[in-house]
């Protein structure tokens, strides 16, 4: 990497370092860099900043918007593979395309042989060792860990009884519509009095993105042994 401006080779070694000391005041994660802290903490007050010209669609980041433009308005594709005419709206999917004419992987498991091409399946292929199963099937509520596996569940269990109306804010689909303007209702619907996290300062004027904050405390391990190094979340 070189640059003219001395600010961006800074702003570039922040991305490149792994310490990461913007912490949260929300929630427990940390960020190298005060921008994706800011990008971060707008997603629990649900700011969005970045508002599109042509539409009524709002973003938390910049980057949202600039791919909301290209996918649903200029449909331009800038990122151009070198090798073959691929081309893309996004950088990410040009360098998959190219990885799969080098095969490079430079994503590798670090409990297995396994590597990957992008770092999204290589987190994807972590959750086979760690057990976690954050997919559910939203008929039976089966949980996975991957979103192939439960969508193969729902075609072979459920046929022709998978709900039909989803949800336009969250992953949830219903049979009925009248079901659908409950949960709208119920999850989605702007609250005058805002609901506060027990565990944190948070506070929330929708119920669903309360709920989704109160997942963020289940894996923290507040409650440390005084005699040794073990800690638990209760």
């Amino acid at each position: 990497f070189t640059s003219v401006k001395l600010s961006s080779l800074r702003h570039h070694l922040k991305t490149r370092s792994d310490e990461k000391r913007h912490v949260c005041h929300l929630c427990p994660k940390a960020f190298r860099t005060a921008a994706l802290l800011h990008n971060h903490v707008n997603t629990h007050t649900g700011n969005k900043p970045h508002k599109c010209s042509e539409c009524d669609t709002a973003f938390v980041t910049r980057g949202e918007l600039s791919r909301h433009r290209r996918y649903k308005h200029t449909l331009e594709k800038p990122f151009k593979c070198t090798i073959c005419e691929y081309s893309s709206v996004e950088a990410s999917k040009m360098r998959r395309r190219v990885r799969s004419h080098t095969g490079e992987r430079p994503y590798p498991c670090h409990l297995c042989s396994y590597a990957s091409k992008d770092a999204y399946k290589l987190k994807r292929h972590m959750l086979t060792h760690t057990g976690e199963k954050r997919y559910e099937c939203y008929v039976c509520q089966a949980r996975f860990t991957q979103s192939g596996t439960m969508k193969i569940h729902v075609l072979q269990k459920h046929g022709e009884n998978v709900p039909k109306h989803q949800c336009p804010h969250c992953s949830t689909f219903l049979s009925r519509k009248s079901d659908l303007s409950v949960h709208l209702r119920n999850l989605h619907s702007y609250m005058e009095e805002a609901v506060k996290c027990r565990d944190c300062e948070a506070a929330f004027h929708e119920r669903y993105a309360f709920l989704q904050h109160r997942k963020t405390h289940r894996s923290e391990k507040r409650f440390g042994c005084a005699q040794c190094s073990c800690t638990c979340n209760q």
